[in-house]
């Protein structure tokens, strides 16, 4: 597909926050376009469960609704940052949420996720905060 060349998420695969069900699909249906797949779980601690009971190269990257039923996207990255899974402290956590406020973002990085897309999703600012991740941390991703 002509969409996927060049691309940082082609070929990556994700584990996802998002308990809107429209929502889900349109984020799985938008990643597909990109070479990119995912599994969506619908609160925090499926989330978090998902991540505790993955390998370590199994996900590229944690896209994090921050306003989660049963456990909020903070409380979910948290629990992934002092998990007891050492990819944990390293695997890029990326919150999407409504709220873009400089306090929403800054409450998004005390929380450990390493940046901040708004919702609705835009592909190309996802692709350019992977490719910023990439270079200043040394993250390998999908593409390496």
């Amino acid at each position: 597909m002509e969409e996927t060349k060049g691309s940082i998420l082609n070929g990556m695969h994700f584990l996802c926050a998002e308990d809107n069900d429209l929502n889900a699909e349109i984020l799985r249906s938008m990643l597909d376009l990109k070479g990119a797949s995912c599994v969506i779980c619908s609160n925090g601690k499926q989330v978090v469960e998902a991540f505790e009971e993955s390998e370590p190269d199994q996900y590229d990257a944690v896209l994090m609704d921050v306003q989660m039923p049963v456990t909020n996207g903070y409380e979910a990255s948290r629990r992934i940052r002092t998990s007891r899974r050492p990819f944990g402290k390293t695997i890029p956590i990326i919150a999407m949420t409504a709220n873009a406020f400089s306090e929403d973002v800054n409450r998004s990085l005390k929380a450990g996720m390493d940046t901040h897309v708004s919702k609705p999703i835009d592909l190309e600012l996802l692709e350019k905060e992977l490719w910023r991740l990439k270079k200043s941390n040394n993250y390998q991703g999908a593409n390496g």
